[in-house]
């Protein structure tokens, strides 16, 4: 089945951060905080969805108020960092919002987000993703982390659901 048939029930999406949201650089500093690089797009697409009434979640290993101080910005309120297994955080999510797997999509791009990506009705992932990602992925977008690549699984979804461009797309 076309994976863009799949699009038209989402109603949620769950991003891995480095390696999706970021290039996956980090700069990292002596006081342990680190800091990466993202896509000015990806966050305009991310508050957009938000303000649509999708529910964003994003699910990392990783720990870092610049993580969690860029998705507050954007309206995220799913934040889960420092998961050592994303999958009982991925069930506990959809439990907390009443979702089915099959209003999901996820987008990862390594090993760690295999379990959670075999649970969802779409599974997307960058185009520098990890091989085992690619192999599971309905659809692997032709951008890399960091690069584009949120903003182009959201688009996707709000435009085949006629949500892409409204009035209220013109305000951030």
């Amino acid at each position: 089945m076309n994976y863009k048939s799949k699009l038209h029930d989402i109603k949620a999406f769950v991003f891995d951060f480095d390696g999706v949201m970021s290039d996956g650089s980090v700069w990292m500093y002596a006081d342990r905080e680190t800091v990466r690089c993202g896509n000015i797009k990806d966050g305009y697409a991310i508050q957009y969805a938000v303000k649509k009434g999708y529910i964003i979640a994003l699910i990392s290993g990783a720990t870092s108020l610049s993580i969690n101080n860029r998705m507050e910005s954007l309206g995220v309120t799913h934040i889960y960092t420092g998961c050592a297994n994303k999958m009982v955080t991925y069930r506990r999510f959809l439990e907390e919002n009443g979702l089915t797997e099959s209003q999901v999509m996820c987008m990862g791009d390594d090993i760690p987000d295999y379990e959670m990506m075999s649970h969802c009705a779409v599974a997307a992932c960058p185009a520098d993703a990890a091989e085992e990602i690619k192999s599971i992925s309905h659809y692997i977008s032709h951008l890399g982390g960091g690069h584009g690549c949120v903003r182009d699984v959201i688009e996707q979804t709000l435009r085949l659901q006629g949500k892409w461009f409204d009035r209220d797309a013109l305000d951030w």
